[in-house]
């Protein structure tokens, strides 16, 4: 459970999602993200499971999970 920070004011958060099978399911999961406030980039990678998202500030696990349920998918970690 680390965050590493790119650049000044912004943090990355990599998270393990189960399910994503394709492009749909990574555009799924990114546009679900990409709507919680102060996300400014994310990544989803189907073939290996992991979402980078690149923030303002920190997530709420919750939110983020939440998010991805709503993608129809299941947040399985934080990385």
């Amino acid at each position: 459970m680390t965050a590493q920070t790119d650049t000044p004011g912004s943090v990355t958060a990599i998270y393990k999602v189960s399910g994503m099978s394709c492009g749909h399911c990574e555009g799924a999961v990114s546009g679900e993200l990409s709507e919680l406030p102060g996300v400014s980039s994310v990544k989803a990678v189907a073939s290996t499971g992991e979402v980078t998202v690149v923030s303002a500030a920190p997530l709420d696990e919750e939110a983020v999970r939440a998010a991805v349920d709503e993608a129809g998918f299941e947040l399985v970690a934080k990385i």
